[in-house]
């Protein structure tokens, strides 16, 4: 994550399952606001 970027998304592995995770941070004046994860089914 880098926040200096306000809105941002990326898939990462689950390190248990390896199933990948949507994940979409929000920043505002560097500092996180907002914070989703959603499972991708395949």
């Amino acid at each position: 994550m880098d926040p200096s970027i306000s809105s941002q998304t990326y898939v990462e592995d689950c390190e248990v399952c390896c199933n990948p995770i949507e994940v979409t941070p929000q920043f505002q004046d560097n500092e996180l606001i907002a914070f989703e994860a959603h499972d991708i089914e395949q």
